[in-house]
């Protein structure tokens, strides 16, 4: 990885096809700087084309493979910009999905108590009433 730029620095401009895996965006603008015709594959793409077990040099031929196909699908390489909002949007999706099981299991583990609230974000505040008033549940 470390000569990898090093690498397609002194190639002669060519086709660089990949699989459209977590880094290859990063990749594809860094290897397409040099003047390469960036090709990036969704895997679901690239997986008929793997004819034995999975490893990096069967992935490899799969992939070239694909790439040479004419009706191939391509997926663009993203701006860093693109590719900083997507991650944005993303990161949030997952900590409102992350608050929602939180609350949802204290919502159920609560019921065990007795203290029953109705679901939701915005009845919180009601169970926060009922832990102060609430005699019986443990300090722990």
């Amino acid at each position: 990885r470390s000569r990898l730029l090093e690498f397609f620095a002194r190639l002669p401009r060519c086709v660089v096809a990949m699989e459209a895996c977590a880094s290859a965006h990063y990749w594809g603008r860094e290897i397409g700087k040099f003047g390469h015709d960036i090709r990036l594959i969704h895997p679901s793409y690239v997986k008929p084309f793997v004819k034995r077990q999975k490893n990096d040099a069967a992935d490899a031929e799969a992939i070239a493979e694909a790439a040479s196909r004419p009706t191939m699908r391509f997926v663009g390489v993203k701006r860093a910009e693109k590719q900083g909002s997507s991650i944005a949007f993303k990161v949030r999706d997952l900590l409102v999905r992350q608050r929602t099981q939180a609350i949802n299991a204290l919502r159920g583990h609560l019921a065990e108590f007795g203290l029953i609230v109705a679901q939701g974000v915005r009845h919180i505040p009601r169970l926060d009433e009922l832990l102060a008033t609430y005699p019986d549940l443990p300090d722990l």
